[in-house]
């Protein structure tokens, strides 16, 4: 058991690999962390359609309602695609590893970064629209905005540092209470509704248009289909944290996959008539799920204020899946050797901690440049996710064709899965193909309507991050193939090994340093670099006696500088050096009991490594002298 510290009291003690298997999660807490997301989206998926449609006036409301019939028929379609991928790929099947498996290196590395820039933005966005509802119930917390977004960000990195299990448990709490609160609030909705008693919200914020005035145009329609499609946006989350399902996984995600289209459809085709049948106006000022409610419950009561408290958690908390599933994404791409390697190591309470901490960071750095505005972030949003949302598709109905050229029985072992003949295969396959040709589509509307207002940065930075992931893999290949030891041969032993003993005087770590190198060799030079003249004397005296009949080289230091005259006679010695010796430069280093008396010592070995390191055939070595 490692050693208690302040880390064990902020993010718990640290797990044992065999703790793996009991940190997997139901179907219940698995809705609460694969699914807030996508289910929180509804809170703002209808302000952003009555945003776009606001430019033809309130005349074009009307407009939201097939709208959201559109954008459920096309989350019908991807909960049918992600259910078959769910079952094909066991083990976690996004977007990356099936185009990966069935596409290509390029299509996978392309929806990995889209993907991973679609987790950035879910955490910025839905942090962003949290705290909108916030200032929906108290205006005067406006211009702190942004300071409340990052400090929610950094709560929910150290909730997720604690753990999967511990995580799930924790935000399943917020999440079914919204899920409560907004079942309450649409059935009483239209309950007012059929009875008549619903009205029009009162005394609503005023319209802000986001540009000029424009008449309804097919365009419009389709910029407003875009900006809803944010609903759809967590759809593909599950499928990408099945390993993180008890057994049978892919029957439990598979179900919880079902449950979250299920809910996300109902409240957002609900929520969407209402607000058209209350007249709410999409503002910042006031989101229309604060009208729909006070509207609703008549007032800001207790079921308003517990309406605005479940959505703002809801939407800080939705940030939960992004957190679930950037880690994992990114520790599949390191894996593979398209991003640092650390990202693929488990912290202390087996989560990808780097991934979690970078996800933390960049998302916090897009609140700020960005304002935690929500209309400003959305443009940014969907594209990269709708991008990744097609490759999948496409991959897996390329996998249902290779399934068809199989023989019954007959079975291919790919990276990803298993392939198997399946007679069903040209059914699965058109579904895949369908759902790709359908979100190809959303991404070109997308891309296109929403290029000017800020798209225009995802699709540069899509091709700038596949670069970057392509140069960090030829590091590691290149290095791989130096490393390998085919065509390696015999080495010739080491002809000579001299040691360096730099000292600044004789004493017990010096002695302690001078123990150490003899145990290398007995080819052992001491060097000095004289400063002073008369303290120079006493350390040759000192030597002569305590130096054991080593050589000691006194280096003058006209200018008073330490480390220098000791970096060029290393060098100079290099130069001579014959290909098969070494050079070991070992440096006495004093550790004070107090950390911060460790201010008052000079570091020697850190600078004589820092810049020593690219010389080949020389080694740093510090020893350690603890000083009580």
């Amino acid at each position: 058991m490692p050693p208690k510290s302040w880390r064990n009291w902020l993010i718990g003690r640290p797990l044992s690999t065999a703790d793996a298997p009991h940190q997997t999660i139901g179907k219940v807490i698995g809705l609460a962390v694969f699914a807030s997301d996508a289910l929180s989206s509804t809170a703002y998926a209808t302000q952003e359609m009555l945003v776009i449609l606001a430019l033809a006036g309130t005349s074009a409301f009307h407009f939201s309602i097939p709208i959201s019939f559109g954008i459920v028929i096309l989350l019908a379609i991807l909960t049918l695609s992600y259910e078959q991928t769910i079952h094909a790929y066991p083990n976690g099947g996004g977007a990356y590893i099936v185009a990966r498996d069935n596409i290509g290196e390029l299509p996978a590395l392309v929806a990995g970064a889209a993907l991973l820039m679609d987790y950035v933005l879910t955490v910025s966005v839905s942090v962003s629209s949290g705290v909108a509802q916030i200032i929906s119930a108290y205006p005067g917390v406006f211009p702190y905005r942004v300071e409340i977004a990052v400090v929610c960000v950094f709560l929910i990195m150290l909730v997720n540092l604690r753990g999967v299990r511990e995580s799930g448990i924790t935000f399943s709490v917020p999440t079914y209470f919204f899920v409560t609160m907004m079942l309450i609030t649409v059935i009483t909705g239209f309950v007012r509704y059929f009875t008549g008693t619903l009205g029009a919200v009162v005394d609503p914020p005023e319209m802000e248009m986001l540009g000029a005035a424009q008449p309804i145009t097919f365009f419009l329609i389709l910029r407003a289909f875009s900006n809803g499609t944010s609903a759809v946006t967590g759809v593909e989350a599950i499928s990408n944290g099945i390993t993180a399902f008890k057994e049978p996984r892919s029957k439990n995600a598979g179900m919880t996959l079902i449950w979250m289209s299920v809910i996300l459809g109902s409240f957002l085709l609900g929520i969407t008539f209402l607000a058209y049948q209350i007249q709410a106006i999409p503002s910042e000022a006031e989101t229309v799920i604060s009208q729909l409610a006070r509207t609703v419950f008549v007032g800001r009561g207790v079921f308003y204020l517990a309406s605005i408290m479940a959505t703002t958690v809801i939407l800080i908390m939705a940030a939960n899946t992004a957190f679930a599933d950037f880690p994992r994404l990114s520790a599949l791409v390191a894996s593979d050797g398209f991003l640092p390697r650390q990202f693929a190591f488990r912290g202390s309470r087996l989560v990808y901690s780097r991934g979690i901490g970078a996800l933390s960071l960049i998302a916090c750095g897009l609140i700020i440049i960005f304002q935690a505005s929500v209309t400003s972030l959305i443009p940014l949003y969907a594209i990269g996710v709708f991008l990744s949302f097609t490759l999948s598709q496409a991959g897996m109905a390329h996998r249902w064709w290779k399934s068809g050229r199989l023989k019954p029985g007959e079975e291919i072992r790919e990276r990803g899965s298993t392939l198997k003949y399946n007679p069903g295969w040209s059914h699965k396959m058109i579904i895949n193909g369908f759902g790709a040709f359908t979100t190809a589509i959303v991404m070109m509307v997308f891309a296109i309507t929403k290029f000017k207002d800020g798209a225009w940065i995802v699709i540069i930075l899509t091709p700038l991050l596949v670069g970057g992931f392509m140069l960090i893999n030829r590091h590691y290949v290149h290095l791989a193939k130096r490393l390998s030891l085919e065509k390696f041969g015999t080495q010739p032993r080491i002809g000579r090994h001299r040691v360096i003993l730099p000292i600044s005087g004789v004493h017990q770590g010096t002695l302690a340093a001078l123990r150490y190198a003899r145990m290398l060799t007995d080819d052992i030079t001491a060097v000095h670099v004289s400063i002073d003249p008369e303290e120079t004397q006493r350390l040759q005296k000192k030597w002569e006696s305590r130096g054991e009949g080593y050589r000691l080289v006194i280096l003058e230091s006209p200018y008073r500088l330490f480390i220098e005259p000791i970096l060029r006679y290393i060098v100079d010695l290099d130069d001579q050096r014959q290909p098969n010796e070494i050079i070991t430069v070992v440096v006495p280093q004093f550790v004070p009991k107090h950390w911060m008396s460790g201010f008052l010592h000079a570091r020697t070995a850190d600078t004589l490594r820092r810049v020593l390191l690219s010389r080949e055939g020389i080694v740093i070595t510090e020893v350690p002298y603890i000083v009580e």
